[in-house]
């Protein structure tokens, strides 16, 4: 029996050609939606040495990019700086047929939810349609927005198979939700550890590739649903958490015993507790939409989640409840809330950021409002507002001259100056830590 010569083999016939290699491409990572997350995403790549495509469907925003006027950190704002110094290796576009440049493709696009608290899925699909539209052999594509559980593989791994591309061979995908917390200089994007899923264990390996660009660490699991699980538990912690701290502020109320003294005391033990500090309420992208990516699945399940039903109920109700507790003390001193002059002092929903999304300081406003008080309030980061009600608010410029009979601190960036207060209005303490303020009276 003969064996077979390889060096024997007939070569192809002339006319015959092999299929053409696709072109190079030009971008190794490009970031679609340009926001809170995926800009300092982005950034971090480039500072990587990266060559990053950053893609917003908003022209606006990427002027607004390109003016140096985004709401950045310092760090941030230097590395925005410098890759804007380097257009052929950072370039921004509202064009999606350019993601064909990109050897991996980066969805950072809000998940949020809607009034009724039901996900609001829109412009993730959007983004995903676009993403699988464009998508070539040889491209990765990784989620990041947090949603719920088998989301990637609907929207992106089973429209790329209908596609007739093989998921693992001819594209790869992957999910490793965002761990970005927006104004904290604590914490490098590249220092924080990343979770990483992929659709098949290639698609796993080539993000943890993608990521090892800038992340530190690196952690990858078993499978896209692992991956997309995570992150809901992560953020769900927290908010059952904050529901509780919060119940335990208004417990140590009742019992004229001081919360913040309680938390700082119980967090002497070295295991078994974590510090949460309660406040007016929750905001922001993450805890007061994720948990309900998670509650909205397993309701069309009929699986039961009291805890965390309970405690977004809390952490909704909790805007209300710093209204009444405003009138209250304007009860006590002698006031009625009907012409009342209340100020907020600061309104977005953490300090050092211009974020107004779900600030619980827009629902205290408008429901003062509606109580009959006159409300004003300051905030460097945010010079406008525009309430649900319609009602727009203009930050004032000169607090004192407003002469508040309660002064409600809801947020304090590191550059509020509170030096102004004569002692006069009561100052109502919704962040529980303003401690420098004399008289102060506790949420």
């Amino acid at each position: 029996m003969s064996t077979l010569d390889v060096r024997a083999t007939a070569p192809l016939p002339p006319t015959a050609t092999a299929p053409a290699a696709p072109p190079p491409f030009d971008f190794d990572v490009a970031i679609v939606g340009l926001g809170y997350v995926g800009l300092p995403t982005a950034l971090a790549y480039r500072a990587s040495g990266s060559r990053v495509l950053a893609v917003d469907a908003s022209p606006r925003r990427l002027r607004t990019i390109a003016a140096r006027g985004a709401d950045l950190i310092d760090s941030d704002r230097e590395r925005l700086e410098a890759a804007l110094r380097t257009p052929r290796e950072f370039r921004l576009t509202s064009d999606a047929s350019e993601l064909t440049r990109a050897a991996a493709i980066v969805v950072c696009v809000p998940t949020p939810v809607d009034h009724q608290q039901v996900p609001d899925l829109a412009p993730l699909r959007a983004a995903c349609a676009t993403v699988v539209a464009a998508a070539r052999p040889g491209q990765l594509i990784m989620l990041t927005s947090t949603t719920y559980v088998g989301c990637t593989h609907d929207l992106v791994e089973q429209p790329l198979r209908e596609r007739g591309l093989e998921v693992g061979h001819d594209v790869f995908v992957t999910f490793s939700a965002e761990r970005i917390d927006p104004g904290n200089v604590g914490f490098a994007q590249e220092a924080v550890p990343r979770v990483v899923g992929g659709a098949t264990a290639r698609c796993q390996e080539e993000g943890v590739r993608l990521l090892s660009q800038y992340a530190a660490r690196v952690h990858p699991v078993s499978s896209l649903a692992t991956a997309e699980m995570t992150k809901l538990l992560e953020n769900t912690f927290r908010a059952v958490n904050i529901a509780l701290a919060n119940e335990f502020a208004d417990i140590c109320g009742a019992l004229d015993v001081p919360v913040t003294e309680v938390i700082e005391a119980a967090s002497t033990k070295p295991y078994g507790f974590m510090a949460f500090y309660p406040g007016p309420g929750v905001g922001g992208h993450c805890i007061p939409c994720d948990p309900h990516y998670l509650l909205w699945q397993l309701k069309a399940l009929h699986v039961d989640a009291g805890v965390i039903t309970e405690a977004m109920t809390r952490i909704a109700a909790r805007p209300r409840r710093v209204v009444d507790r405003v009138r209250d003390v304007l009860g006590r001193a002698g006031k009625g809330t009907l012409g009342a002059r209340v100020l907020i002092v600061g309104v977005t929903y953490k300090p050092d950021v211009a974020d107004l999304r779900e600030s619980p300081a827009l629902e205290i406003i408008d429901g003062l409002i509606d109580a009959g008080a006159e409300v004003q309030y300051v905030d460097t980061h945010a010079p406008h507002i525009h309430l649900d009600s319609g009602r727009e608010r203009d930050s004032l410029a000169d607090p004192a001259g407003f002469h508040p009979d309660v002064v409600l601190v809801h947020t304090r960036h590191h550059d509020c100056d509170l030096d102004w207060l004569d002692g006069e209005a009561v100052v109502l303490d919704g962040t529980y830590r303003s401690s420098d303020i004399a008289g102060r009276v506790l949420l």
